[in-house]
């Protein structure tokens, strides 16, 4: 005489939860890449606000803002960030640590560019004056 339990076998149990796992797997390097792309498009457009903010600055002051004293490039620091904010984006707080990029501004010999730089990460954005974009390890 054979009796009939009622439940689930361990195996069906272990496929389930490899099941889940799997699934929870995808979701967790879908919902990185989104938040990536997104931390990317706000830096992105930061440094859109800051093309508008040298255009009032060399208005001003007849000349373009930049962070370093000389060359055509620059290191993005969080110093650098709080001075364009303060020069360029009237005192906002637009480059919050939740962005994940710290930028800075250098000039060439006419034109300026921007530089962004992911905190902790390799991505690199910088866009120039006529705000062409170029990524690099992105």
């Amino acid at each position: 005489m054979t009796s009939k339990s009622s439940g689930f076998t361990l195996i069906e149990l272990l496929v389930v939860v490899a099941i889940l796992g799997i699934i929870a797997a995808i979701g967790i390097v879908s919902y990185n890449g989104y938040v990536s792309s997104a931390k990317k498009r706000s830096a992105e457009n930061v440094m859109q606000q800051i093309s508008l903010g040298q255009t009032e600055y060399y208005s001003d002051n007849g000349f373009y803002y930049r962070n370093n004293s000389t060359g055509t490039s620059c290191n993005p620091t969080s110093t650098t960030s709080s001075a364009i904010e303060t020069n360029l984006l009237g005192g906002t707080d637009s480059i919050t640590s939740e962005m994940g990029y710290e930028l800075c501004v250098a000039l060439d010999a006419t034109n300026y560019k921007v530089f962004a730089k992911e905190n902790g990460g390799n991505c690199e954005i910088t866009m120039t004056a006529l705000g062409a974009f170029v990524r690099t390890n992105c």
